[in-house]
């Protein structure tokens, strides 16, 4: 798995520098794509607008999540290890279980349509 890169797209910069109330504002008109594979270590995000992000494959570890509604954003592939996250919501795909070991052993989380997707995959020959 690749090391999560530090961007200098605007979009990442603004969360960077935890101007949530300005990444609300301008997230229509920010190019999002770049917001994978980040690192969002010990920010402050309360307050973000999640809806329809994608932040697969980032490192949450020590950020400040309360209150975030992820119900309508990617997290395939995320870590939260000792996040705060009272009062989140997460995709339904999303179990309890993966988010308790991601936040309390730093593991990535895995969404059931994903697993369920690898689980049909053809089985390889031995």
């Amino acid at each position: 798995m690749a090391q999560p890169s530090v961007s200098s797209d605007p979009a990442y910069q603004l969360l960077l520098s935890e101007r949530i109330d300005g990444f609300n504002l301008k997230k229509k008109d920010l190019d999002l794509s770049k917001l994978t594979g980040q690192r969002y270590q010990g920010l402050d995000l309360r307050n973000l607008n999640a809806e329809g992000l994608d932040f697969s494959d980032s490192r949450f570890r020590n950020a400040d999540l309360r209150g975030i509604d992820f119900r309508q954003t990617n997290l395939e592939g995320c870590s939260f290890a000792s996040a705060k996250i009272s009062g989140c919501y997460f995709p339904k795909n999303l179990s309890a279980i993966e988010i308790t070991m991601s936040v309390d052993k730093g593991t990535r989380v895995r969404c059931a349509a994903t697993r369920k997707a690898a689980a049909n995959l053809p089985k390889k020959d031995a």
